[in-house]
């Protein structure tokens, strides 16, 4: 990966962006779009669009969340030990003895995530069943209340600690490669097709709230009005223990790009990415999906008279973890396929099915 794009990818990673509260990331964001855009602008909703061509038609909407799942601030007791809501699904399994951050108003607050120790769980009710959320704490090393909202606010946002470290292999691993490898390949992709002759007018999006129901893409794809739209997400890795791909399908990461097939996807941009997947020597996997696929592309599909959607997925293991686990060069795959998918649509190319 060239070494400005890597650079992007970790700061993405390490900037904060719970649902609701993306404003930081996407101020990264802007700064990267502004480079590579004709325009670029963010509506009231907090979605960034830039565009490329954007009096061309067809109108082609990349899509890929910034949003990540985090926490918030619910409750500080007299003791100054936070109590939190989730932002998105959380397995309150994995959240035990995390390092976490609380991104209060003058700057991060670091904690750890805590409850009772084993030795007091061992031979009651506690022991056998997964925590609530009200069973768990932030404690950020104050003494009481009052010392405790000095530094956090009713409402800050809580992550895990952000970070970003390279493995063996080209593979990485993160807080938030759901979605942030999907914004990053979205704006990837701009920068690729920067220059090129373009039929279509080109409109990639760092969509915001897609773990809350998909609303920035809701907004972003009814006042876009695309004929086209290709969503960016994380798919389920089946490659490592305890997956089925009897279940979630055969998805190996560093094997390439996810291409989607099923009732959410229009079976013309399907065989159109596939194509020139194949025209370009760019890996791909294909996986099916019977229902609609709980990612942008369902909003996409169905805004407006409806839109000829796609959906790319990078395999990525561990999903809604702190260690999220993708190959770096099935993410630089996925932004080449977009980029010759779109240089590929022309003014007279018709997804009717």
């Amino acid at each position: 990966m060239r070494e400005s794009s890597l650079k992007f990818l970790k700061e993405l990673l390490e900037t904060p962006s719970p649902s609701g509260y993306e404003q930081p990331v996407q101020r990264v964001v802007r700064a990267w779009a502004k480079k590579h855009a004709d325009e670029v602008r963010t509506d009231v909703h907090g979605n960034v669009i830039a565009a490329l061509n954007p009096k061309g038609r067809p109108r082609v909407m990349l899509a890929g969340h910034c949003d990540q799942i985090g926490m918030m601030v619910q409750h500080v007791d007299d003791k100054g030990f936070i109590f939190v809501n989730p932002i998105g699904g959380h397995d309150t399994m994995v959240l035990l003895g995390q390092n976490v951050t609380v991104w209060g108003e003058d700057g991060p607050v670091h904690g750890v995530m805590a409850r009772k120790p084993i030795h007091l769980l061992r031979g009651t009710s506690e022991e056998a069943k997964p925590p609530k959320f009200t069973d768990l704490w932030v404690d950020i090393g104050v003494r009481t209340k009052d010392e405790a909202r000095q530094y956090v606010q009713i409402g800050d946002p809580v992550t895990f600690r952000l970070g970003f470290t390279e493995h063996i292999n080209h593979r990485a691993s993160a807080v938030g490669f759901d979605d942030k490898s999907g914004a990053w390949v979205v704006m990837e992709a701009l920068r690729l097709l920067q220059g090129k002759r373009l039929d279509a007018a080109v409109f990639a999006v760092s969509t915001v709230q897609e773990e809350l129901g998909l609303r920035g893409a809701h907004t972003s794809a009814f006042g876009i009005d695309p004929q086209v739209g290709i969503a960016v997400d994380v798919t389920f890795a089946t490659d490592h223990p305890g997956m089925d791909p009897k279940v979630s399908g055969e998805v190996q990461v560093d094997a390439g790009p996810v291409i989607a097939r099923g009732p959410n996807i229009n079976p013309v941009v399907c065989t159109q990415l596939q194509k020139v997947a194949r025209r370009r020597k760019i890996p791909y996997q294909l996986n099916g999906v019977s229902r609609p696929t709980g990612t942008d592309a369902n909003a996409i599909q169905i805004s407006r008279a409806g839109v000829a959607a796609g959906l790319v997925s990078i395999p990525n293991r561990y999903m809604h973890s702190p260690v999220e686990l993708v190959s770096l060069k099935d993410l630089e795959h996925a932004s080449r396929l977009l980029a010759e998918f779109v240089l590929a649509v022309k003014r007279d190319t018709d997804f009717t099915p």
